[in-house]
């Protein structure tokens, strides 16, 4: 598979994704924070959807959106149906405070992709698609890429719209405040088939393509990661009142327990685990707590060490909790097991973008949900922070049109 004639020098439509871009600079800014807090069917993310549906308008795609509110932007074939079709995209949504590229980034190469294979007079010979997915982050109902999941059955429905986010309301009534049924969730066998091949370009969330010197790189694998919650409950109290050697402080557990994290994913070669998020309740400041709810982020390329990882934090904060007079809660609210995507589409993409060099990730993607139903692959975009989920997220404008180009080329090699 090569890439078309003139790939590898960024045409002026290939700018389209700066203008893109700086379209929505300012949508979903968060003063407090830094950088963008958009979560899923926030003011902010519904914006971007808008903006979305309006951009592939503009380009004549033809745009739906599905049951479990995924956005489709169809440019169709004549006499062609909608099966066996190339699809890119990402996702709007960001974590709290996260950087201006994180799924964004890949939308925008994605409109600016169709723009620069119609400059070159390119006719598909399959569709090609673009698709946005909802909660990708997981940043309001707990649950990573949840739109992809319900897409392919990888969650049950039940389940899905019983999460609730941190005001107490259930995906359900979220999908119903925004005129969705919550009824029609769920796998979609119909849309499935329709995909021949899924290529998602994302901005790279670490140093690999920095310390390469390269522009684009081609995902090889995604660590197996998953989210779980930590209760620890012990003996609301007064502050003022209860002698220290009388309390049952949940928030003291929970410190040691997080200690705790750090040293046992440090005992476990290539182990990430991070506690990013600590609720105490009731939350007062002259209040002991009753409960502190922390999250756990666990990864490792191998899922039976991610699980040893997790059981050994789960013993320690028992074993730390009881010290303290409290108990401790363990609860999975996701997992994603070990991704290796297509050796062969992998090297299909490095050939068409002129030999980019293969990268594995930490990071999960909606690419990793479809891997197990689709053929997927990935595109990385560098950024030379090396630094993700934060304000400090970078991609800088050769780059991210050197990434347009080479999305249209790997559309072009797998659509001609």
């Amino acid at each position: 598979m090569q890439p078309i004639c003139g790939a590898t020098t960024p045409s002026p439509t290939s700018a389209a994704v700066i203008s893109l871009m700086g379209s929505i600079a300012d949508v979903g800014r968060d003063a407090t924070r830094g950088g963008y807090s958009r979560p899923v069917y926030s003011t902010p993310e519904l914006d971007l959807r808008s903006w979305f549906v309006e951009a592939a308008q503009r380009r004549s795609l033809d745009v739906e959106t599905d049951r479990n509110g995924i956005i489709w932007a169809w440019w169709d074939v004549p006499d062609h149906e909608r099966t066996g079709a190339v699809v890119t995209g990402s996702h709007l949504d960001s974590v709290p405070g996260g950087g201006a590229y994180d799924g964004p980034l890949g939308v925008a190469s994605s409109l600016a992709a169709i723009d620069v294979l119609r400059e070159r007079g390119f006719a598909p010979s399959r569709p090609i698609a673009i698709a946005v997915f909802p909660e990708e982050e997981g940043s309001r109902f707990g649950v990573a890429c949840l739109g992809s999941r319900l897409f392919t059955g990888a969650i049950a429905p039940a389940r899905a719209l019983n999460l609730r986010d941190a005001e107490g309301s259930t995906f359900a009534d979220v999908l119903r405040a925004n005129g969705k049924d919550p009824d029609t969730v769920g796998v979609d066998h119909d849309g499935l088939k329709r995909i021949g091949l899924f290529l998602e370009l994302h901005v790279e969330q670490g140093r690999g393509l920095v310390d390469l010197d390269a522009s684009v790189g081609v995902a090889s694998s995604i660590l197996g990661h998953g989210r779980w919650r930590i209760s620890v409950s012990g003996q609301g109290n007064h502050a003022g009142t209860t002698l220290m050697a009388d309390r049952r402080d949940p928030v003291v557990a929970a410190a040691r327990a997080v200690v705790a994290v750090r040293d046992i994913a440090l005992a476990h070669e290539s182990a990430r685990a991070t506690v990013g998020r600590l609720q105490p309740v009731p939350g007062g400041t002259n209040v002991i707590a009753s409960r502190v709810d922390f999250w756990l982020d666990v990864r490792h390329p191998d899922d039976a060490v991610t699980a040893a990882v997790v059981e050994r934090i789960h013993a320690a904060a028992r074993t730390v909790a009881a010290e303290e007079g409290c108990t401790v809660e363990l609860v999975e609210e996701s997992f994603s097991a070990t991704v290796h995507f297509d050796t062969t589409i992998a090297a299909g993409l490095s050939a068409a973008t002129g030999g980019a060099p293969l990268l594995p990730t930490g990071a999960g993607h909606d690419a990793g949900v479809l891997s197990a139903h689709v053929p997927t692959g990935m595109l990385f975009v560098r950024n030379p922070t090396g630094v993700s989920h934060s304000p400090e997220e970078l991609c800088e404008d050769d780059d991210a049109r050197t990434g347009a180009v080479a999305l249209a080329d790997t559309l072009a090699a797998y659509a001609g």
